[in-house]
């Protein structure tokens, strides 16, 4: 099968193909937009997977759209974008265990505003069916017409889109709504793998099983691993505006199929697994890990991910680079500004013509310059974009500073001695981190001398923190701080008009509202912030009491990050044990002795 189709693909690039020119003709650089899209066929298949997520005694099965230009004469690959989101949300309550007297109690739950950050990405089938590409929109398991059941990132949903993956390769079985029998002979077997978010993630983990035909990945703003989404070094840890959600949450969310209620068991075991209590690392996070298998991915990867995105944190496109590199995976990375969005709201043109040449390469095979132009895109102010032979930047240098007793950030370590703060989980993060130069006896704040040059930080800061703590609170977080006033990113708005991919389809959602960056002029920002629960001291996976008095170390890393230091400008440090908006709250007192002159940050920065 895989021979005649590999055979069959070849002869229609020689023939057929929608780039297809005389032999005298300059050489092809990319796809046209030649096929008609309003006549385009449309079709739903449902494909078998080989799991049983919800236990009927039957293969769950994956009910998979697809479109795809008419009468092309030739097989042609495939743009493929999951979702378990196609269907919208159950409305489901967060956990209200956020604030703990200890024991980690619940209370009446809160709602989950979850529905409104949705992202899709409906441009896909607009522009590229006009250019002899079929795109594919599956339902992952237990949302939509799919059948199983939801496990936040667990092995079933893999599985169950590896399948369709497996099915475009004649390796897997599908059929119509009628019963009958379908085989995707239209399809050269090459995919592509594209989502954000949730849909982001899919891709990801699918690409880490090594499935044969999976030829690249796009995972913008997706996890790598699901524990670094809700926990951290041993400690819950929300996605920025859901405090209170969970796996167990976000998987009743999706559970969007008919006859929901066969799935109970599974959601229940899911919230009784997760543990909201310990935060501990275990087999059950490992099977939603899927760094551990990074060295099994083949697919290159395009990577995207937004520098302010504190629901998907930056250290999940951090540590996936980072493997993806160790395991010389062709890749190119865009980090934007935004937040948590795809960044055809950013950089359109771009991003469109990026985007065509990456899967023209990929999966048509085209030799144009996608892989021979910088290796990274950073914007690293609004609008203003840079370009990277590789990321981090080449330059950046990784630099070690000790917080002192005058408040300074040094890089000469100081005389050791302690300094103390009292935890307030009433209080932010954005409020702690004010006025650094003030007596403030929740936090301990830090700062350089004003910088003498811009100053670049690229990569993943690492903070090392010796501390005793005596209360309930078993966090520690670190706050970077840039000082000084600047006009900073503070989110999008609309403006007017409106773009559309398939002119002359009005109905088809194609057309989008435009939108630009707003910029407000600030005193300070939070660059990144990472933390840490002291009792994983030896290990996230191994939870130890604290006793009162005994001095502790801890290492962790804060969330990746880009970031530009504008001269006259100070970089700060500031140490805090809760955050209110991302870790759990204990009652207020928790008293935190750190040991100044053996405490350190590295940074990774390039001067100049």
């Amino acid at each position: 099968m895989r021979t005649r189709r590999a055979f069959l693909a070849l002869l229609g690039s020689v023939l057929l193909l929608p780039f297809a020119s005389p032999a005298s003709a300059a050489p092809v650089t990319k796809t046209e937009p030649v096929y008609d899209y309003a006549t385009a066929v449309r079709e739903q298949v449902w494909v078998q997977t080989p799991v049983d997520s919800d236990f009927d005694g039957k293969r769950d099965r994956v009910a998979v759209r697809i479109i795809r230009p008419r009468d092309t004469g030739h097989q042609i690959p495939v743009i493929f974008q999951p979702s378990p989101y196609y269907a919208g949300l159950q409305d489901v309550p967060n956990h209200d265990d956020i604030d703990r007297d200890g024991v980690g109690n619940k209370t009446a739950p809160q709602g989950s505003n979850r529905a409104e950050t949705i992202t899709f990405s409906g441009y896909l089938d607009n522009y590229f069916v006009p250019r002899g590409y079929a795109v594919v929109f599956a339902d992952s398991l237990g949302s939509g017409g799919s059948d199983g059941c939801p496990t936040s990132g667990g092995r079933n949903e893999t599985l169950g889109m590896k399948a369709v993956v497996d099915w475009l390769n004649g390796r897997a079985k599908g059929w119509d709504a009628a019963g009958d029998p379908v085989a995707a002979d239209w399809s050269t077997g090459k995919t592509g793998m594209i989502g954000v978010s949730y849909n982001g993630t899919l891709p990801n983990a699918v690409a880490s099983t090594g499935v044969e035909g999976l030829e690249t990945i796009v995972p913008i703003a997706a996890i790598s691993s699901w524990y670094d989404y809700y926990r951290a070094n041993g400690g819950v840890v929300a996605p920025g505006g859901f405090q209170g959600e969970d796996l167990d949450v976000l998987a009743r969310a999706v559970l969007t199929r008919q006859n929901p209620e066969v799935c109970a068991p599974v959601m229940d075991a899911i919230e009784r697994d997760q543990d909201r209590v310990t935060g501990d690392y275990s087999k059950y996070w490992a099977e939603r890990d899927y760094t551990r298998s990074a060295d099994k991915v083949k697919a290159s990867v395009l990577l995207v991910h937004g520098l302010h995105d504190m629901n998907v944190r930056t250290g999940q496109a951090g540590q996936w680079w980072d493997l993806l590199a160790k395991n010389d995976v062709p890749r190119k990375i865009w980090l934007h500004q935004g937040a948590h969005s795809d960044p055809f709201s950013i950089r359109r043109t771009e991003w469109l013509a990026t985007l065509h040449n990456w899967f023209d390469h990929w999966l048509y095979g085209i030799d144009n310059d996608v892989m021979s132009k910088p290796m990274a895109d950073v914007e690293v102010a609004p609008n203003v974009w840079k370009t990277a032979r590789s990321w981090p930047i080449p330059a950046a240098r990784t630099s070690t500073w000790y917080p002192s007793a005058d408040g300074e950030l040094s890089p000469v370590a100081g005389r050791s001695q302690r300094a103390s703060f009292v935890d307030d989980p009433a209080r932010t993060a954005e409020n702690l981190a004010a006025g650094p130069a003030a007596a403030d006896g929740n936090r301990l704040a830090f700062q350089t001398a004003p910088l003498t040059a811009e100053t670049r930080l690229s990569g993943t800061p690492e903070i090392t923190v010796r501390a005793d703590l005596d209360g309930k609170s078993p966090y520690l977080t670190a706050l970077l701080v840039d000082y000084g006033p600047a006009q900073r990113f503070a989110g999008r708005r609309a403006v007017a008009g409106q773009d559309c991919i398939a002119p002359g389809i009005p109905e088809d959602p194609g057309c989008f509202n435009r939108s630009e960056y707003v910029t407000a002029e600030t005193p300070y920002e939070i660059v990144t912030r990472g933390w840490v629960d002291v009792r994983n001291r030896h290990g996230r996976n191994r939870t130890e009491a604290i006793t009162p008095g005994e001095t502790y170390t801890v290492k962790w890393d804060l969330q990746t990050t880009d970031h530009v230091f504008a001269p006259g400008h100070t970089i700060g440090l500031v140490i805090i044990s809760t955050e209110r908006d991302h870790t759990l709250r204990y009652p207020a007192g928790t008293e935190v002795g750190v040991r100044l002159g053996v405490s350190k940050i590295s940074l990774p920065l390039a001067r100049g």
